[in-house]
């Protein structure tokens, strides 16, 4: 679901968010380990340079636990974006956040633009 801008569901553990090569996942808490870390940038193109990124950095927080990378939006609602793609705004929440990854034939990779 990408954008709904009905309220009630936009809300609900397990709402999908794409944009490019990144997946957010609504969730309803983050884990027990789970870090904070610095920053507002959920992807980093290592080819362009782009980045998926929040644009308003002061309202979120970003967590680590393991290799996992997770949101938190702390104000109503917050803006991703980057220079491909249209921008989408994220409701206030918790996210799980994906990198795409490719199959090859020794290892599955995160997706570089």
């Amino acid at each position: 679901m990408l954008n709904n801008r009905n309220k009630s569901q936009t809300n609900e553990t397990g709402v999908l968010y794409r944009h490019g090569d990144v997946l957010l996942r609504h969730i309803d808490t983050l884990p027990v380990n789970a870090q904070k870390c610095v920053g507002a940038t959920l992807a980093h193109g290592e080819v362009t340079g782009h980045s998926h990124r929040i644009q308003q950095s002061h309202a979120v927080q970003l967590w680590v636990n393991g290799n996992d990378l997770f949101l938190e939006i702390k104000e109503p609602t917050a803006t991703l974006v980057h220079e491909e793609h249209r921008a989408i705004e994220l409701p206030q929440g918790l996210y799980h956040v994906w990198r795409q990854r490719e199959y090859r034939p020794d290892a599955y990779v995160e997706v570089i633009d």
